[in-house]
């Protein structure tokens, strides 16, 4: 299994786009929307790699055969449609001050009404972001209602594979309940329009904890997961109502899993037996002892059905510790269960299928045959795809029976056979994303570095890179992407590899070979890194994950040798510039400075000082094919723009804030090029727009397009007028074209 940072992606994804909007101030005595400019029509497509975020769960509708629903981290949820083999996204509308709902704790669906679905929403608990949400549709997730919570979920955090959360009462379509995760168990009897406490529910919040872990139906009777047990005897991890109001502990819970996490529960209504899986962590990263019970619910007997027990060893000596984590039963078939491992590095995960209630097991992945050709990024560099890690969504389709699908921490794999799998993809879409170029010349129009699956080299936009991930050396999550202005074929990348943290292409990112050599601090803290415009020089900045900044370096010798660059303000991201290789420019966001090099990145002066300070996010970007036109995005303190090489920045008046700027082709008969924006012209920020030179913007995107917080990187495509590609924090790469 591959074991990059990649393998083991982070919890808070997006923490930086967290602390940078909670600052934002409040939206008084703009412009509104209606005194803007008209907006031109944009057509917004997702540019096509497969997936490669945490799908953290999938339900199949128990009524209506071929639909389904998704739910990820921090990419929002969608629906399957059987008949296209496509998923469709459902939360895209959320904006600029949603970004947090774009984590999707929970999905209940009514299997009394086919056409409700209820989506719980929030990805962090910490006081930084807001509170959660639900979503409440009546079409499928074609519109929806929306009721704001008064209490905190946590869709990116640990736990967030448990479940599910939320849940329709089978006696009642109005009901429904919801677990928290600090705040104990909520009910709705409006059908989600309403919450309040559900004060019958035994145990406590706690502050700190996971709360309820899983809401499932076994029949008329609810039961619910605790996640905070004490780990006593006389404590309870599984709780049940049988009338929708008295809850009480669930007798007999098994010895050895008091002080465990029910993470997932599935129930047979033929056998009337429910099957729980346990795991000493929440996971998805942490576990390593887990077990699988059942409960027979008209007689209370529990019996241990675990396929494999944690704690052997593989043949290399290696210890072989793992959680269980999915759980799915067969509606057309009795007694026939699929469940998952979860962090099994060592043996790797696999998914295990009884047909006897658990009394034998077999391993699905023994037999597995893969097809990634689709989405090739799954070989990870490797000859072959390996079966995945993170499972702890399973799913099996209640209108056939072979029809099987597991999510990993990249994708979602489906079988129809029980032995050939491939991934079942299309159209979700949850990459984190980093850096984008667009070059001016060659195969592909865009390269883009991207979290935990490093630097992609997008041949074409309607199909996953054909390339997978940039390898030699593999990457996991890509800090750096640079291109030579006056020489394209070269390009640069760094981020957090196995073999070496920084590479080279001469061919315009198609091949790659890894530096000669690499400063000690990158093996710990890579960060940006800048080509001078020429390529002969390279500037290579350093920011540990935890924040803590390092001195640049400096190579002459396409890596071969580094100098630290000590005037360089650490951390920083250096900017070439693209019409002379003599410069380049840094912002030191701690002190408001412009700093510049004329000596090819040797040594930095500081230019115009006094400048918007106090956020590593301002960014600096340099107009392409002219010396000393430097542009700055400060947020909410606005845009500014030197025409000097930085010696002075004067305040662009046509927008109050400005979080990410880039360009592309200028419009027939212009003299400047396209400027594309995340910023604020209004009251909302969104996706803008100017042909003049920033003097007006025109937004491009709209209420139905705006994928939450997308204030990492925008650039224009330097060979087509108007066609803009568009990072987020969670749903991929968006790309825009006038029609």
């Amino acid at each position: 299994m591959h074991t990059s940072p990649l393998s083991r992606r982070t919890v808070l994804a997006g923490t930086a786009a967290a602390a940078a909007l909670t600052a934002t101030p409040a939206l008084q005595g703009r412009t509104s929307a209606a005194e803007q400019p008209p907006s031109p029509t944009y057509r917004w497509r997702t540019a096509v790699i497969g997936g490669t975020g945490f799908v953290t769960g999938v339900l199949f509708h128990p009524t209506v055969r071929g639909l389904a629903y998704a739910r990820t981290d921090i990419g929002g949820a969608y629906r399957w449609d059987d008949r296209t083999a496509r998923w469709t996204a459902l939360t895209d509308h959320l904006g600029w001050d949603d970004w947090n709902l774009l984590g999707v704790e929970a999905v209940a669906v009514d299997p009394a009404h086919p056409a409700r679905v209820y989506l719980a929403l929030g990805a962090y608990s910490q006081s930084w972001a807001g509170n959660g949400a639900i979503l409440r549709s009546e079409d499928r997730g074609a519109t929806w209602a929306r009721t704001d919570l008064t209490v905190k979920l946590g869709a990116n955090e640990d736990g967030r594979g448990t479940g599910e959360r939320l849940l329709v009462d089978p006696r009642d379509s109005d009901t429904l309940w919801l677990g928290t995760r600090h705040d104990g168990l909520l009910k709705s009897t409006d059908r989600g329009a309403t919450w309040k406490a559900a004060d019958t529910f035994p145990a406590a919040p706690n502050p700190t904890g996971q709360g309820v872990t899983l809401l499932v139906a076994a029949g008329r009777t609810l039961y619910a997961g605790w996640g905070d047990s004490d780990g006593t005897t006389a404590s309870a991890n599984l709780f049940r109502t049988a009338d929708g109001t008295t809850w009480e502990p669930v007798p007999g819970q098994p010895a050895g899993t008091a002080a465990k996490v029910p993470v997932r529960a599935a129930y047979d209504r033929h056998t009337r037996e429910l099957y729980v899986t346990y795991a000493n962590a929440p996971g998805p990263n942490g576990q390593s002892d887990g077990s699988v019970h059942k409960l027979a619910t008209t007689t209370g007997k529990w019996t241990e059905v675990t396929p494999v027990k944690p704690g052997g060893t593989t043949q290399d000596g290696s210890a072989d510790t793992f959680g269980y984590g999915g759980a799915a039963v067969d509606a057309r078939r009795p007694g026939t269960v699929v469940v998952s491992t979860n962090n099994r590095w060592a043996a790797v995960d696999t998914l295990y299928r009884t047909t006897d209630g658990g009394r034998t097991w077999t391993s699905l992945k023994d037999s597995a045959v893969f097809d990634v050709s689709e989405t090739p990024f799954l070989k990870w560099g490797e000859a072959a795809p390996k079966f995945g890690w993170w499972i702890q969504a399973v799913a099996v389709d209640p209108y056939d029976s072979e029809h099987l699908v597991y999510g990993t921490g990249a994708t979602l794999y489906g079988t129809r056979d029980l032995r050939r799998w491939a991934p079942q993809i299309r159209g979700l879409e949850e990459t984190a994303v980093r850096q984008l170029i667009s070059p001016p010349t060659g195969e592909a129009h865009l390269i883009s570095g991207l979290g935990d699956i490093g630097v992609m080299y997008h041949e074409r936009l309607t199909a996953s890179p054909s390339r997978g991930m940039a390898t030699n050396p593999v990457f996991g999550s890509a800090t750096g992407l640079a291109q030579a202005a006056l020489r394209p074929s070269y390009v640069v990348r760094a981020g957090w590899g196995d073999h070496g943290n920084g590479a080279f292409s001469r061919d315009g990112g198609r091949t790659w070979a890894p530096f000669a050599a690499q400063p000690a601090i990158a093996k710990d803290a890579p960060g940006p890194i800048a080509a001078n415009a020429d390529g002969s020089v390279l500037l290579w900045s350093f920011v540990h994950w935890d924040g803590t900044k390092h001195p640049a370096h400096r190579s002459s010798d396409n890596g071969a040798t580094w100098t630290e660059v000590p005037s360089f303000p650490k951390g920083a991201t250096p900017v070439a510039d693209p019409a002379d290789p003599a410069v380049f420019y840094v912002y030191d966001t701690d002190a408001g400075t412009l700093l510049a090099s004329t000596d090819g990145g040797r040594t930095f002066t500081a230019r115009a000082t006094g400048l918007p300070s106090g956020d590593s996010q301002f960014k600096v970007v340099a107009a392409p094919g002219r010396s000393g036109d430097l542009w700055l995005s400060a947020k909410w303190n606005g845009l500014y723009r030197s025409t000097d090489g930085g010696a002075g920045f004067s305040k662009i008046d046509s927008c109050w804030a400005s979080y990410t700027l880039g360009f592309g082709k200028a419009a027939d008969g212009a003299d400047y090029p396209a400027i594309y924006q995340v910023g604020s012209t209004g009251t909302i920020t969104a996706v803008h727009r100017s042909d003049d030179g920033a003097k007006t913007w025109v937004r491009i995107n709209d209420d139905a397009h705006q994928w939450g917080w997308t204030g990492e990187v925008i650039t224009g495509d330097p060979r087509i007028h108007g066609r803009v590609y568009l990072a987020t924090n969670g749903r991929g790469i968006q790309y825009g074209e006038p029609v």
